[in-house]
């Protein structure tokens, strides 16, 4: 695999960047140096036309209830959004990971762990992936898929994904700083306050797994967001 190292990304400590070409699997190539490359290292796959990265973390919590992070990293990948949205321009959530701007599905969060995890026992590592279309490529006029699109049918004409993960990962440690101090409430209750259909709970970790394993959002054929 292709791979590189530059200081494209401005992340705060104690994130620790490795980027790959435009063609690379970020998803699997962190879950590949996760044992090795430990929590904080963001791999980042540099395409123009979407936002792939993938975070390698190493929680505390059994597995069942790490899981829980997606809810968190929902937070932070809208925030970092919201800064540069459209007025008016709502930002909201499919369970437990697709990300929609104005009912459009643009992207989503996924997550790996190991094989032979077991759900009562810290896993060694966990690898967050996410990825947002930021241009729509050869798909045709938006009015005949309105639930499907990208950033820049939008209004996110000037956000580059080099500016998203920098704000994501900004987002995101503030996330995990205050589910450490106050506990997962707070970030369940403004997971909620975005998500559509999810009602006034969150579903258990047993489900919350199973819909883990096949990312709703994310088409198998393509790797990336349905289109």
């Amino acid at each position: 695999m292709s791979l590189s190292r530059d200081a494209a990304l401005s992340l705060p400590p104690p994130f620790q960047l490795v980027t790959l070409r435009e063609a690379g699997d970020a998803f699997g190539h962190a879950q590949s140096i996760a044992a090795t490359k430990g929590a904080a290292t963001l791999v980042w796959a540099r395409r123009f036309h979407m936002a792939e990265f993938a975070l390698v973390l190493e929680p505390e919590e059994p597995l069942a209830a790490a899981r829980r992070v997606v809810y968190a990293a929902g937070n932070a990948l809208a925030d970092a959004l919201a800064i540069h949205a459209p007025p008016q321009q709502p930002i909201g959530f499919d369970w437990p990971g697709g990300l929609r701007v104005d009912g459009a599905l643009v992207g989503g969060l996924r997550l790996a762990w190991p094989a032979d995890a077991g759900e009562d026992a810290a896993p060694d590592w966990l690898v967050l992936g996410c990825s947002v279309r930021m241009i729509v490529m050869r798909a045709g006029e938006p009015g005949f898929r309105p639930l499907l699109g990208g950033l820049d049918e939008q209004g996110f004409e000037e956000l580059s994904p080099a500016a998203l993960i920098e704000g994501f990962s900004r987002h995101f440690l503030r996330e995990m700083n205050e589910w450490n101090a106050e506990g997962f409430d707070a970030v369940r209750k403004r997971w909620l306050q975005r998500a559509e259909g999810a009602g006034a709970a969150l579903a258990d970790d047993r489900l919350l797994a199973e819909a883990l394993r096949v990312p709703a959002w994310l088409d198998p054929a393509t790797g990336e967001p349905w289109l």
